[in-house]
């Protein structure tokens, strides 16, 4: 330590006390500190200058501003790696001088052991072209981020000239020793989470704090926490939270996934986990991660006769969490996504101190996500990931994750012809060449879909509100209940006004009743999941109902959504009407509760469409499950001449054809009566053709033309249909 504060020459006598505080997640490994303006001239620095940031040990980054929300705190947001460079913690305080630095002629570099990929010797410049302008000290880690979101980490095992140093263009990399060497610690850190700030802060304030500062409780005389139950959806990071709380502490680290800890000798699985809990204690403070915790510590009533090895287990389990004996400074984190089915012995104070419910992240979360695995993509000028992050509802960490990836994928795909595959490695020169567009991540957004709703995912049909023709009101109906509140979110807050929670489509057959609900999937850019309705019945007890709350349940995970109910009559009509059985009677309650009970309904809105509105349950229908019931009506002459402009755009019609005397002469006519009058028209046109012309070429398409004669004599058949 004492050696690489001495190799350091300091500007000037100018020295400032600082509080670490976490750094954005995309100023991560980017080697960097960002400090509130205000503090800069204290220690002579402006913006890009270099410092020396002293903890236990010395390391340098460039000085960049604070945010304005950051400033006026005395803090200094430095990631992880630069933490873990000067041996210090967050909320730790540290030392901050300017320091003298020079450009760096050559920099070996010994890979640890991470799941980054590893350089070839043949692409050292493509690796100094990545590192280039970053601060470098001996004994230093650093972060080496490459297509996609993967990295590589090394050890800095010497630089020259000696002190701190810039890697230049000119600068030469040497790798030095095999992938794994250096015993350093690597890791995830906080920066690599994004859009889970709250979650992290509860968690730390439980697990840090004991295993730091166990004093302070013991001076209170309160006991510390000792267990945390992490729950959430899969794939929204509750493995990595506990990666990362285990990286920052120092502490040891034991993962146990539920499955491995069964054994099928007698006694043996019980035996596996003292020894594991032993082991912690002996090496405290310590952390047990135990994943899938559901798979050992399930609900002891429901444990069949032939399963006593499970009962047995959570009954070894629950006595070591909070037994007889202290376990001392062992915390134990526990993570599932079906947190219900856990033994209820388990979730109280003592065991698991704390139930933290991991989120699907909002806009702002899926921003910040996207950042991180953005990192060390080629992106193109015109990615927006904004706009990406405000289409992408529902997505969590691990779907996100798959996004960037694949619009990898789309991109690498572009210089596949280019890549000889009897070569021995892909040269980073041609990976240069890439460069991921907006374009590819709009491909790649409909080859990934939300894990919430992947088993009831509808693909988003391709209709917009110019393809309605007609049904003004409608639209504008639509377009307030459900654009409105996602748009202006804030002004519906303001002005303590709830969105409407439910509209009822209604009409005639035809009328463009599920034709509104695909143009609001379309438009609104929300989760959308329709559910034909009789779809949910079974003719097992229970069932039905259990397919009403599975819905509810993923709509309300995968929030903002749509959930359209196509056909309701099918599954809500009126209780006591259907004699056979009381299936529906019970699918009814189960509906009206998830409706409108107890449980408020955030961020869902529930949209059905029905043309026998008369048989629906009563109970249905009042303000507060369904606010708008809407009947659509037959299109007067107007709208039928834009149903007429819809359905005949793009078809090569006649110079004879006038859709204002077509629409005159189908009074009485919806929808999808008019579409098949088109559809039909152009048969009979296609067929026409055919019979002046066998054995047509593509130049002799142009003669085709739909002219008034096939419309009159598709109208004439549809008047002639019983």
């Amino acid at each position: 330590m004492a050696k690489n504060k001495s190799e350091m020459t300091l500007v000037k006598d100018k020295s400032l006390t600082l509080r670490v505080a976490e750094a954005l997640p995309k100023d991560a490994g980017r080697a960097m500190a960002r400090i509130d303006p205000q503090d800069m001239p204290a220690i002579g620095v402006e913006v890009g200058d270099i410092i020396q940031v002293r903890g236990k040990r010395s390391t340098a980054v460039k000085v960049m501003p604070a945010y304005p929300q950051d400033r006026g705190k005395g803090t200094i947001q430095i990631d992880g790696i630069t933490r873990e460079n000067a041996q210090s913690g967050l909320g730790e305080k540290v030392e901050v001088e300017k320091v003298a630095h020079r450009s760096a002629s050559t920099v070996v570099l010994a890979p640890l052991a991470t799941s980054g990929a590893f350089v070839a010797e043949k692409d050292r410049k493509y690796l100094g072209r990545l590192l280039e302008g970053l601060v470098v000290v001996k004994g230093d880690k650093i972060r080496v981020t490459f297509l996609g979101s993967r990295y590589q980490e090394f050890s800095v095992v010497d630089s020259s000239p000696d002190g701190v140093t810039i890697i230049h263009p000119t600068t030469s990399i040497k790798i030095k020793g095999e992938r794994g060497v250096a015993k350093q610690k690597t890791g995830v850190n906080y920066e690599d989470i994004g859009g889970l700030h709250k979650e992290v802060n509860r968690i730390r304030e439980m697990i840090e704090l004991p295993l730091k500062y166990p004093e302070v409780f013991e001076r209170l005389g309160i006991e510390a926490p000792k267990g945390v139950l992490l729950h959430g959806p899969p794939g929204c990071g509750k493995t990595l939270i506990a990666r990362a709380v285990a990286n920052e502490t120092n502490a040891n680290f034991f993962h146990i996934t539920g499955p491995e800890v069964i054994h099928k000798f007698y006694g043996e699985s019980e035996a596996h986990i003292r020894a594991i809990f032993e082991k912690a204690s002996e090496q405290a403070p310590s952390i047990i991660f135990l994943d899938e915790i559901d798979a050992i510590a399930s609900k002891r009533e429901d444990v069949r006769g032939d399963q006593q090895v499970e009962r047995r287990v959570v009954a070894q389990l629950l006595a070591l969490m909070d037994g007889l004996k202290s376990r001392g400074q062992v915390i134990v984190i526990g993570a599932t996504n079906i947190p219900n089915v856990l033994d209820p012995a388990f979730r109280r104070p003592g065991r698991f101190d704390r139930e933290i419910a991991i989120s699907i992240p909002d806009k702002k979360g899926r921003l910040e996500v996207l950042e991180i695995y953005t990192r060390g993509m080629p992106l193109a000028s015109d990615v927006d990931l904004g706009r990406l992050a405000e289409i992408t509802h529902g997505f969590v960490g691990a779907d996100l994750e798959a996004l960037c990836r694949e619009s990898a994928m789309i991109t690498l795909r572009k210089i596949m012809p280019k890549i000889e595959f009897e070569a021995d490695y892909i040269p980073y020169e041609l990976l240069l060449e890439l460069e991921v567009t907006m374009n590819d991540l709009i491909e790649a957004l409909k080859e990934v879909e939300p894990s919430a709703i992947r088993e009831v995912f509808t693909e988003i049909p391709d209709v917009g509100w110019d393809d309605v023709g007609g049904l003004e009101e409608a639209k504008r109906v639509l377009m307030e209940t459900i654009e409105w509140p996602l748009k202006y979110s804030e002004l519906f807050k303001y002005a303590n006004t709830r969105p409407a929670k439910g509209i009822l489509l209604t009409g005639t057959p035809g009328t463009g009743k599920t034709l509104l609900a695909k143009a609001v999937a379309s438009q609104s850019e929300v989760n959308f999941i329709s559910i034909k309705g009789p779809a949910l019945l079974s003719k097992w007890i229970g069932d039905s109902e259990k397919g009403i709350r599975e819905v509810f349940k993923k709509a309300k995970q995968a929030s903002p959504c749509i959930v359209f109910f196509d056909e309701i009559d099918a599954i809500t009509p009126a209780r006591g009407s259907s004699g056979d059985s009381n299936v529906t009677e019970r699918v009814i309650s189960q509906f009206l509760t998830e409706l409108d009970g107890i449980e408020e309904l955030k961020g869902v809105v529930i949209l059905a469409a029905t043309n026998r509105p008369d048989i629906i349950d009563p109970a249905l229908l009042r303000a507060g499950r369904f606010d708008f019931q809407f009947e659509l009506p037959v299109p007067d002459e107007k709208a039928r001449v834009e149903i007429f402009r819809i359905h005949t755009k793009s078809k090569p019609l006649a110079p004879d054809v006038d859709l204002e005397n077509l629409a005159g002469a189908t009074e009485s006519l919806v929808g999808s009566d008019i579409e098949a009058i088109c559809r039909q028209a152009s048969m009979l046109a296609i067929r026409e053709f055919l019979g002046r012309n066998s054995e047509p070429e593509l130049s002799d398409f142009t003669t085709l033309t739909i002219g008034v004669n096939h419309f009159d004599q598709a109208l004439q058949n549809m008047r002639n249909q019983p």
